[in-house]
């Protein structure tokens, strides 16, 4: 878009060593207009080049004319079996028309970070993806793991000049906005970075088309440990080597000394502060099959060994692991498709006995995970616009048979006894998502669990606790539905929670309304949040609890306390019987005495009062005292029935409180 930062860049190539990385802090800047791409036997009307359209955006005050690049076809006609590339445009551009390629010459060796400037169109949501090359160099449009997926950009981004540019932001659509793409991950995928190797500082670097409607100004390469505000790369002008000043959390986790854990999703996107905040560890996709062994025998550990690492490090405290998933209907490696029943059965021996081997303290394993909603079948059971039911979904296993068959639930007995057999000391879960907000999908979810419990394969419930289950439900309907899956007699443990939230207060409000719900349950064990970190897979709906910087936002300000503060349901013994009493009862005045026996006393009391719904209304420490009796000030309790629930060296004890 201005020659000026060409001839930049071209002088600095020329110059080559002269300008060595180490001292680079200046971007290198490719307009979007300057790809190519080959052309089909019938072209696209408008078309500038392959499937793209080259466009200018008019000059406007003093901003000079620009031009940009777009996509005129969209996924929604390469997704079907006899479409264009054999129905691979979720995961991948399908045909050469609709990559565009770029020759890019770097100043220096080094690691390069990738941003890009875009505009969403007026749909949103759905002109808001499309692919780049995982690495640089010329790949193959059919092939999904040549690529990354970057979605979900519609809600996120930059404008504001003095702003540093990184995965979150919240611009919105419309509007042109920076993105960092290496810092900035859908569904939870491995972050991004691209190496200029000495000695080949001219490298091809790939885009593809996935939904139209977005478009697409400049790419920026910025030296990696280099810092670009939005007037940096606007200008294509140098970094700043000098980190923005962040909030440092100090811990300790936030469960530190509850009974039931709070852990959360773990990749390179969420790995910062980890350990300040979760006390259980799960691997985001890292420990996915797809991930593992896309080529089959070839295994590629390096995310899941970073995620068993955190929990089980050498030396120093170790947590829980849960391993995140054995058997699913997605994200499964391509080549099981191919193979015969018998051959596919060999391989999943094949990947268990892999993970046993290499893991051997997993805690938890859900061995298999949304056996409702997505079944291994190969095949899209829940559709959309873009994949419709029915249609061959390429990493969908398709291996269902080689375990026994749909027929009464035989493919998921097998699973679980496969698991039994390579993974006997480990708790064995099942997983699956919108279970809380629909009674008939409890119940078939419950009829399975009952299953596999007379067979003694089953250890945990997983209910995945997503946003977009949660979301508009009752409180009823949510406990309704986690009473008839405990009625199994099977522990339950929400394991993917989320609550979007694109304003702090709109994200507060849903914690209070939802979280406690599954934290005061006392069916539930223990819950896993789905990320924490902008790259969360829900970034472009507000769902992480940290900002970019490190800032807390309200909602896991409120979480710290909320936790801190609250008594889990455990059974308390009458307040009587160890000699404790409240009088007088009724309270009145708004306050009540404590009388305890000689062994409480010099000891701080833990004390909640709680009301008929087993909320918990007042929270106190009450400092040591050597007098049998303590004040309790009831300041804003309104009339009622309670329970006082005290906390002290010797259990819990509780006894019930009117308030007059």
């Amino acid at each position: 878009m201005k020659k000026p930062q060409r001839l930049l860049v071209a002088l600095v190539t020329a110059l080559g060593s002269h300008f060595p990385l180490a001292a680079q802090t200046t971007p290198v800047v490719v307009e979007a207009e300057s790809g190519t791409s080959t052309n089909p036997p019938t072209p696209v009307t408008g078309s500038s080049t392959g499937d793209w359209a080259f466009r200018t955006v008019a000059a406007s005050g003093t901003a000079p004319a620009s031009g940009y690049a777009t996509s005129l076809t969209d996924v929604a006609a390469y997704t079907a079996s006899t479409s264009p590339g054999g129905g691979v445009g979720g995961a991948a551009p399908a045909t050469a028309a609709r990559v565009l390629s770029y020759t890019v010459t770097f100043p220096g060796a080094g690691i390069y970070d990738l941003y890009a400037r875009i505009r969403v169109g007026a749909s949103g949501a759905n002109d808001d993806s499309f692919f780049y090359g995982n690495s640089f160099g010329a790949k193959s449009p059919v092939t999904g793991s040549d690529w990354v997926n970057c979605n979900n950009v519609y809600n996120i981004g930059y404008t504001t000049a003095s702003t540093v540019v990184d995965g979150a932001g919240s611009a919105a659509t419309g509007v042109w906005k920076w993105v960092n793409l290496s810092q900035y991950s859908f569904g939870g995928a491995a972050l991004v970075s691209f190496t200029v190797p000495a000695g080949s500082l001219t490298q091809t670097f790939q885009i593809g088309a996935r939904e139209d409607g977005l478009d697409f100004d400049k790419f920026v390469f910025g030296p990696k440990g280099n810092y670009f505000t939005v007037a940096n790369l606007d200008a294509g002008a140098p970094g700043s080597t000098t980190p923005p000043v962040v909030f440092v959390p100090t811990g300790p986790p936030l469960a530190t000394g509850k009974a039931k854990y709070l852990g959360c999703a773990y990749s390179d996107a969420q790995a910062p502060n980890f350990s300040t905040y979760w006390n259980s560890v799960t691997p985001e996709n890292g420990g996915k099959w797809g991930s593992v062994e896309s080529t089959r025998g070839t295994y590629n550990w390096a995310d899941l060994d970073k995620a068993y690492a955190q929990a089980k490090p050498a030396t120093g405290t170790q947590t829980i692991f849960r391993m995140h998933t054995l058997i699913w209907g997605a994200q499964q490696p391509a080549w099981l498709k191919g193979l015969s029943d018998a051959d596919q059965l060999a391989a999943i021996n094949a990947w268990f006995a892999a993970v046993a081997a290499r893991y051997p303290k997993i805690d938890f394993i859900d061995v298999v995970n949304e056996p409702i909603n997505t079944p291994p079948t190969g095949l899209v059971t829940i559709g959309s616009p873009t994949n419709p039911t029915g249609s061959p979904d390429p990493t969908g296993g398709a291996y269902i048979n080689a375990l026994g068959g749909a027929a009464n639930n035989a493919w998921i007995v097998k699973s679980f006894q496969l698991a039994r057999q390579y993974f006997p000391t480990a708790k064995l879960m099942i997983n699956e998502y919108s279970v809380e907000n629909s009674a008939t999908r409890a119940a078939t979810y419950a009829a399975i669990i009952a299953q596999l419990k007379a067979l003694n394969l089953i250890d945990g419930i997983g209910i995945q606790g997503h946003a977009f289950s949660t979301a508009g439900q009752t409180a009823a309907t949510i406990t309704g539905n986690l009473a008839t899956l405990a009625a199994t007699g099977v522990p339950l443990y929400v394991t993917e929670y989320d609550s979007d939230g694109l304003t702090d207060d709109a994200q507060l409000a849903e914690y209070q309304r939802v979280f406690p719900l599954f934290w005061e349950n006392s069916s539930v064990k223990g819950v896993t949040m789905w990320g924490y970190r902008p790259g969360h897979w829900r970034t472009a709906q507000g769902a992480y609890l940290v900002n970019a910087d490190n800032t807390e936002r309200a909602a896991l300000t409120w979480l710290r306390t909320y936790i801190q503060t609250t008594m889990l349901g455990t059974k308390a013994a009458s307040a009587a019987t160890a000699g404790i009493f409240c009088y007088p009862n009724p309270a009145q005045g708004g306050r009540v005495a404590l009388s305890l026996p000689a062994s409480l006393s010099n000891q701080p009391l833990d004390i909640a009062l709680l009301n008929s719904l087993g909320q918990t209304v007042l929270h106190r420490t009450l400092a040591a005292s050597a007098s049998a009796t303590r004040a309790l000030e009831l300041p804003g309790v309104a009339r009622g029935l309670y329970t006082v629930r005290l906390q002290t060296s010797a259990g819990t004890f509780s006894q019930r409180l009117t308030v007059e």
